[in-house]
């Protein structure tokens, strides 16, 4: 084991935590945003200079980064990674982001994520594969505890790999796909003659030539949540559920929280750099949310039973709150926020994480 920094370089170090800080101040990516947040000291125009050279010429190390974000969760236990994609458009330039995000409970931060060069087209089995790769680098196999995905994540290659590294993986699948039973019957969903609100469920069966479960339901009109899963989970549906944390990490990345679809940035790296950067200023948020609303700020619930607002937005309203100029936090749970994001600014300044190697 060896250590290196997230970013070579004290100076780099330190722009990190400033940037992280001025995202949270300005609640936008946008060059000339961050900068009237970035530093007081000098004028907003060598900020945005600063913050161009950085994106130019810095190089981060990502598998630190993972590292970084993975302390923010318990050190045992299993875990969930959650895979998904998002794109947008900025005049011609089309952005394709897969991500994988990690956590437990309502508690799931980005891990680890790739920029497709397909035109906004679906991820490929290879690129599945090698961002998995890496995630079992940083966590190790024995920690995942589960790999939730939508249906466009399908295909042989993709699950026959799931199951031959005994991830315990569960997937929406698409409702042509047809089940082949032990005894060579075959039949789509769409024939089980399910009526809206029932379901079924299939221990042993193949699909796409890779054997594990079958759980189907058939919902309103022609729909079908239809989950294949490896052997020996339980609750599918349930399990299914929690991969609505990646959608709220969209959310919270893009519109409702540091308007990612903002920015005008074209190039893979420097796109790659902005998606860490705001996903350290996201994790921050969802870590001070969660402490407030178990300390001292519960959040109150509406009438539906959900949450006024989510844990990162609470997080982020605190955060914003206690870098005002002047703000005194005498609370003791502002005290901790404090102390957690003083931890949060040592670890991106001074201190170096361990890379694993192998």
């Amino acid at each position: 084991m060896r250590r290196v920094p997230l970013v070579p370089h004290l100076s780099r170090q330190k722009f990190v935590s400033q940037f992280v800080i001025a995202l949270l101040k300005s609640r936008n990516v946008q060059f000339c945003e961050v900068a009237q947040h970035l530093n007081d000291a000098v004028k907003a125009a060598s900020n945005e200079t600063r913050i161009q050279d950085f994106f130019r010429e810095a190089n981060l190390n990502y598998l630190v980064l993972a590292h970084l974000l993975l302390r923010l969760l318990p050190a045992t236990g299993k875990l969930r990674l959650c895979l998904d994609r998002t794109e947008w458009d900025f005049g011609r330039c089309q952005v394709n982001l897969l991500l994988v995000t990690v956590g437990r409970g309502d508690f799931q931060v980005p891990l680890y994520w790739e920029l497709l060069d397909n035109r906004s087209g679906n991820s490929s089995a290879a690129d599945r594969i090698d961002l998995l790769k890496t995630c079992v680098q940083v966590l190790g196999r024995d920690r995942i505890g589960l790999v939730v995905g939508d249906r466009e994540f399908v295909g042989h290659v993709w699950l026959h790999w799931l199951r031959e590294n005994k991830l315990p993986f569960l997937l929406r699948l698409p409702k042509h796909h047809q089940l082949t039973f032990p005894s060579g019957r075959r039949q789509a969903v769409t024939a089980l003659g399910l009526a809206v609100g029932q379901q079924r469920h299939f221990l042993h069966c193949q699909v796409a030539g890779v054997w594990g479960q079958v759980w189907v339901k058939r919902l309103a009109d022609t729909e079908f949540l239809f989950l294949f899963a490896a052997p020996g989970l339980r609750n599918l549906a349930a399990l299914y559920a929690s991969r609505w944390t990646i959608e709220q990490c969209f959310q919270n990345l893009k519109g409702r929280g540091f308007n990612l679809e903002a920015t005008h940035l074209r190039c893979h790296q420097k796109l790659r750099k902005l998606v860490a950067l705001v996903s350290l200023a996201y994790a921050l948020c969802l870590s001070v949310g969660t402490i407030a609303h178990e300390k001292s700020k519960p959040i109150p619930r509406k009438k539906h039973g959900y949450r006024a607002t989510s844990l990162s937005r609470h997080g982020l309203n605190i955060l914003r709150q206690l870098t005002r100029p002047h703000a005194r936090p005498q609370e003791p749970v502002a005290r901790k926020i404090m102390a957690l994001l003083d931890w949060f600014i040592r670890q991106l300044t001074y201190y170096q994480l361990p890379k694993i190697v192998g």
